[in-house]
């Protein structure tokens, strides 16, 4: 696989061609010695796979006690999962990251325009004390790239945060305030704001901090609070590159090269695409060198439009520090 082919995954417009699809899954199935065997193990013959809904999709526990690579590189990035205590987390291996900064980068500004219209601040402390996380590291990045001098991270600086925000909101300048759940609760709590230039956006992740509180609830609170109409989200993990968007209640959109299924809990090949509840398969190509066919433990809905929803976790899976709560 060469620089070619990610080019290609990167630059897909509307619905995302099955062709390549199937090419990323003969490349994955030859070069990934976990995947082969997870194939062959299911008794898929690679060559009777003509369709998206034939691909076999890979746990992603796997990604806590294997590595899920293709071929032998040594990695740019290891990006790894906050977990929890006693758990173990999961690490991704990322032969190219300036392929996982094209794909945050290109999915950005199909849902928000050009980075350099914003200025970045996030509020991410539990993330900010490791090193590891992939979310810190596109957060930083687009920091950097917003190029605006009142860019940068807060750990729990509450009060220099709001008199940042109340400054810029004079000025009538965009903002994109990007923030770990917990954190954003806290600071709204201290510090209500009447925001009319700023996106809030919440990354998932209350980690056993306060109560869980559904979707529905922390959006609704958040908004008051802040003063603004709705709370954008995001949805992405340690084993993806690629992240969809939600900018009003829940409901995630995907960039063309990323694509969520549901299967059927009870028959993995069972699939669905349009309005229909399930377990949470995505299509991440912008996993060229690790696994693009990833099957969650996360409960979702996928609506007419195509938009999506997480309703939940399977019973049976081990609680993610980034784990999103039930609406």
């Amino acid at each position: 696989m060469n620089d070619s082919f990610a080019a290609r995954i990167l630059s897909v417009k509307g619905d995302l061609p099955e062709n390549l699809v199937l090419e990323l899954f003969r490349f994955q199935y030859l070069t990934n010695a976990l995947y082969r065997a997870y194939v062959d193990a299911l008794k898929v013959d690679p060559a009777s796979v003509q369709s998206v809904s034939r691909i076999p999709f890979l746990p992603i526990q796997f990604f806590k006690t294997h590595r899920v690579i293709c071929g032998e590189f040594e990695p740019e990035a290891v990006f790894e999962s906050s977990g929890t205590t006693g758990t173990v987390n999961s690490r991704h291996l990322v032969k190219d990251t300036a392929i996982y900064t094209h794909s945050f980068m290109a999915a950005f500004r199909l849902f928000y325009g050009d980075v350099r219209d914003y200025v970045v601040l996030g509020l991410l402390p539990s993330y900010l004390e490791r090193q590891s996380s992939s979310l810190v590291y596109m957060v930083q990045e687009m920091i950097r790239r917003s190029g605006h001098p009142e860019s940068g991270f807060y750990l729990y600086e509450h009060e220099k945060l709001a008199a940042t925000l109340q400054e810029l909101e004079a000025r009538g300048q965009k903002v994109l305030l990007i923030g770990v759940t917990f954190a954003l609760l806290d600071f709204a709590e201290s510090h209500p704001l009447q925001l009319r230039h700023t996106v809030v956006m919440e990354t998932g992740g209350m980690k056993g901090r306060r109560e869980e509180w559904t979707r529905a609830e922390l959006h609704a609170y958040l908004s008051a609070r802040l003063g603004v109409p709705a709370i954008h989200a995001e949805y992405g993990m340690t084993e993806l590159l690629s992240q969809a968007y939600s900018k009003a209640h829940g409901i995630f959109y995907c960039p063309p090269w990323m694509k969520v299924l549901l299967r059927d809990e009870n028959d993995p090949f069972q699939l669905y695409t349009r309005n229909a509840s399930g377990v949470i398969n995505i299509i991440d190509m912008a996993n060229i060198y690790s696994c693009a066919f990833i099957a969650t433990d996360d409960i979702g809905r996928i609506h007419a439009d195509g938009g999506f929803e997480v309703l939940g976790r399977l019973d049976s899976s081990a609680l993610r520090g980034c784990s999103l709560m039930i609406s």
